[in-house]
């Protein structure tokens, strides 16, 4: 492997080990060149080739704003970087990338392999615009059998790996490990309670009177017995599901033959629980025990890439996966630097089936051995049940991206409806909503959504405590103030560039057209919104406005809600700065569309105002409920063990508590609830 990238270079044939000069001559005339020309670029880079590394590593191009252009990595840094000096005839987005670079920065490294690991670690952290990125990277949910306990506790698990455990997944969605974790408590009888709850209990809770665990906290099974079952549980999860099953068979067998039924009947019941598992988890492969298996596909200038993860021989889901990247670009390059990133922080398989070949296959798999310590290899299938895997996921990725650019299509002509709506000029790719929540002025919370023509951007929405002491409690105006400008104070501070450029017909993209964007590039995204609606009437504009205003942030369009009489849905009134206030036709669709943005950013903001209030009930304790004092607080306790045992009960387990009535319990139901659910 040579570590040449196609997407780098594709118009030079040069390698690093040719032997052509490494460095080109260059006249005065290109060295003193006009600032963003592709002469001034490769002056650029010329001076930094000459403190260029020999050896791998990673390299990074610098634009005149100190952003980061492009992290690319090289078995020779120096060759590498010598390749873009060369007066050769680049495709446009080479020749924009060089045009752009005002100076560079390398990192050595020992092998090529560490330096695909760290391009790929740069990459995710600095996203840079020329690059391949990886998106709605949000993290895996893991099914976790934890290890600190005498008793190990069964339950889902995202984030860092800090509690210590056995990890297993990943899964494509939480809605898969839900499913798992319950089949799994009706073949092991596993607890998933928690410690707290665990030690408080002085008779078996009702997950053991439905035979969902085994009744660890109150001695039903002993250690002995308990931990015979945390290891069937882990050969389960490890891929020895067989064995398991056989051995379960046979103690089935035993049972029934010394007449006793009882236990033969719960053997029975495990078995049927772990075939539920397996027969439910959709196209399971017959010969491959762990796998991820990722496809990609290309249409319309967009690019998809569908995983499936297999583990223990069964499916645990897929997800789509929509990267960033320049539409020149082949199937096999979109694959490869998407697998690196993906593979950043999370552990590999031992098999990784891919669709596409590309030029690094083998690098990638050596990375991924040397980072799980442990063989992993990366296939290209031509043939069998790894290729029917990989046709599969194919024709997954395929239907995604037909919806991805259907849904695009849509989105494009609503954002035009809405721009004609609201007399922006140019369609919006940012959308920021705000809301306040809170009660009586209590846990107020400010909640910022931001939309795109893409959906909601989750991973950018916002929450902001109100720390003012100055407020009046209530103060929805104070609160709109407060939330504006910590938001905008730290974007003025972090991009610092004019905003003014938000209602031009060209947005924040003149720049990039002058460099010579073409419609194939997707332009920087820019962290100034196009957009600001507002959940309120008149007063919360003006609040807007006049906060705005003071921090020089006068460009952007601005347009409050309010709710309409008895607030209806349907008939909510706009009001813009300088506009009578006006109403759009009641089955509008970008009226919808509104409300729909509205709704999410209510959504959020609330959930977070509940997250804080809870945090203080329990810090508070239950005498803040209406009807509870340390009487009716002693027997809750002493029933449920926690506060978040008490949040989470149904309101019949409630009523079950000595000394608690049906209304207190609807009483304590309702606080911690929306609505008491319908008898």
């Amino acid at each position: 492997m040579n570590g040449r990238r196609k997407d780098i270079d594709p118009a030079s044939e040069l390698r690093e080990d040719d032997d052509a000069p490494t460095l080109p001559e260059l006249d005065l005339g290109e060295v003193e060149a006009e600032a963003g020309t592709l002469a001034h670029g490769r002056a650029a880079i010329t001076r930094a080739v000459k403190h260029a590394p020999a050896g791998p590593g990673v390299y990074r191009m610098i634009d005149a704003k100190g952003e980061v252009l492009y992290v690319g990595k090289a078995k020779s840094i120096k060759k590498r970087v010598a390749n873009y000096t060369r007066p050769v005839a680049y495709d446009a987005r080479i020749a924009r990338m060089i045009a752009a670079t005002v100076s560079m920065e390398f990192v050595s490294t020992a092998t090529e392999t560490e330096a695909l690991l760290l391009e790929a670690n740069l990459i995710k952290r600095l996203r840079p615009r020329f690059n391949v990125l990886l998106r709605d990277d949000k993290s895996f949910p893991y099914i976790l059998i934890t290890s600190d306990h005498w008793a190990p506790q069964i339950l889902k698990h995202r984030g860092a790996r800090t509690r210590p455990g056995q990890y297993y997944g990943p899964f494509a969605n939480a809605g898969a490990v839900n499913r798992t974790i319950n089949a799994l408590q009706r073949a092991f009888l596993l607890r998933s309670c928690s410690d707290s709850f665990f030690e408080s209990r002085s008779r078996p809770c009702l997950l053991y009177q439905i035979k969902r665990c085994s009744g660890p906290c109150t001695q039903e099974i002993d250690f002995k017995g308990y931990a015979e079952l945390v290891r069937e549980a882990n050969a389960f999860l490890d891929g020895k599901s067989r064995n398991v099953q056989k051995e379960l068979a046979a103690e089935m067998e035993q049972a029934s033959q010394a007449l006793d039924f009882e236990r033969a009947a719960i053997y029975r019941d495990r078995l049927a629980a772990l075939s539920a598992i397996t027969s439910t988890q959709g196209i399971n492969p017959r010969t491959i025990e762990e796998a991820d298996v990722f496809a990609v596909h290309q249409d319309g200038g967009y690019s998809c890439v569908e995983v499936f993860f297999f583990r223990t021989g069964q499916n645990w889901g897929n997800r789509a996966y929509f990267p960033k990247a320049d539409r020149a670009l082949g199937p096999g390059e979109v694959l490869s630097a998407f697998l690196a990133q993906f593979y950043d922080d999370k552990p590999a398989p031992r098999l990784i089936i891919v669709s596409h070949e590309f030029d690094e296959r083998t690098l990638l798999a050596d990375a991924l051995s040397a980072k799980s310590e442990r063989k992993v290899e990366v296939a290209l299938p031509q043939r069998g049940e790894r290729k029917d895997l990989a046709m599969h996921a194919l024709a997954n990725a395929r239907e995604a991206l037909g919806r991805k650019l259907a849904d695009t299509a849509s989105q494009q002509r609503l954002f035009a409806a809405l721009t004609e709506a609201f007399g922006l000029a140019k369609p919006p790719q940012r959308i920021e909503v705000y809301d306040n929540s809170h009660i009586a002025g209590t846990n107020a919370v400010g909640g910022m959504i931001v939309a795109g023509p893409e959906g909601f951007r989750k991973n950018q929405y916002r929450k902001f405590n109100i720390r003012s002491t100055e407020l009046t409690p209530g103060d929805d105006y104070g609160m709109m103030r407060e939330v504006l400008q910590r938001r905008f104070k730290r974007l003025l501070d972090e991009s610092p560039r004019a905003p003014s450029s938000s209602t031009s017909p060209q947005g924040g993209r003149e720049q990039a057209a002058a460099s010579g964007n073409s419609e194939h590039d997707e332009p920087a995204e820019s962290p100034w919104p196009d957009l600001l609606l507002i959940d309120g009437g008149q007063g919360q504009l003006r609040a807007a406005q006049e906060t705005l205003a003071e921090m020089g942030v006068t460009k952007v369009p601005l347009v409050s809600i309010a709710k309409g009489r008895d607030r209806e849905a349907g008939r909510e009134t706009f009001f813009m700065p300088g506009k009578m206030p006006f109403k759009l036709p009641p089955r509008d669709p970008v009226l919808y569309f509104v409300e729909r943005l509205r709704d999410e950013a209510h959504r959020f903001a609330i959930g977070s105002h509940r997250t804080r209030r809870k945090k203080d009930i329990r810090e508070a304790g239950l005498q803040e409920i209406e009807g509870i004092g340390p009487t009716r607080k002693r027997a809750l306790l002493h029933h449920f063990g926690t506060v978040k045992a008490i949040e989470r009960a149904s309101l019949a387990d409630l009523s079950r508590v000595p000394g608690i009535s049906a209304e207190t319990a609807r009483k304590v139901y309702e606080f911690f609830h929306d609505k008491v659910p319908a008898k």
